[in-house]
């Protein structure tokens, strides 16, 4: 939206200017055979601040480049929409549940999971801690605005959580590319992000069909590349439409990479 009111703005420009030049021109050449040149009027003297047909004319076929099918990414502080939640706190409790998710661990080795992650282990993170309950209340929140940007019409039903879950990345440990099926909108809150850590890298959904496309440049602006990447802080929050395909590249990082993700299903 943002993008076509600039674009749109620009080209209004343009045409203003477009028109005030040829004007400018017809009055010079009114000046120099002894003809008034009435100023600012338009080459033909009429209303000061608008274009005469012949200027209408011209500038009425220039042309309008739109953005269509938006894919929207949601970045914002925690504390934007509630009482701020303390990292050093929720790290503490990341922690402390990997250390006694014994479940959680195993699973991790046995699927190729760099470090922890709760994903297939634990479901009841806000009953355990209750920074996590506080946690939901804010992202609700988030949640509730990113889906109001999308303008969903929800037919009278919620979209609620789904599911929450901690993830925990060493050096040199990356999450390959994914989508998170059966969901509305997917996210991640950040809680340790040391120097060095990996953002996360978005992919333009349309990319498998863009076979015989030739490669973007290397300045195409930002809403013209294949692929993004967001470089959150702690304490922010990401929020994307669940199909939208992500990875975490390698963490570079001497220290672990901690976060808690979660996905939020439209209530049938």
């Amino acid at each position: 939206m943002i993008l076509v009111e600039f674009m749109m703005k620009g080209c209004t420009t343009r045409v203003r200017r477009s028109w005030q030049g040829l004007c400018r021109a017809a009055i010079t050449s009114r000046s120099r055979v002894g003809l008034n040149p009435t100023l600012p009027r338009n080459c033909q003297g009429e209303f000061p601040h608008s274009p005469c047909r012949r200027c209408s004319d011209m500038t009425s076929t220039m042309s309008q480049i739109k953005s269509l099918f938006a894919t929207r990414l949601y970045h914002a502080p925690l504390s934007d929409l509630g009482t701020a939640i303390d990292p050093s706190e929720l790290e503490a409790s990341c922690w402390s549940i990997a250390q006694d998710d014994e479940a959680g661990r195993d699973w991790s080795e046995a699927n190729g999971y760099p470090g922890y992650t709760s994903y297939a282990s634990l479901t009841d993170l806000p009953w355990r801690f209750p920074i996590f309950k506080d946690l939901v209340t804010v992202l609700d929140r988030h949640v509730a605005a990113f889906v109001k940007d999308l303008d969903f019409d929800l037919d009278g039903r919620e979209v609620k959580l789904n599911d929450l879950w901690i993830n925990i990345l060493p050096e040199g440990g990356i999450h390959t590319s994914h989508i998170h099926p059966h969901s509305v909108i997917s996210g991640t809150t950040y809680v340790a992000m040391p120097d060095g850590a990996s953002a996360i890298k978005f992919e333009d959904p349309r990319l498998p069909m863009m076979m015989a496309a030739p490669a973007r440049k290397k300045d195409a602006r930002e809403e013209m590349r294949n692929f993004f990447y967001a470089a959150p802080k702690v304490g922010d929050v990401l929020l994307w439409e669940s199909w939208l395909r992500h990875e975490v590249p390698m963490n570079m990082a001497e220290d672990d990479r901690i976060s808690v993700s979660f996905n939020y299903r439209w209530e049938s």
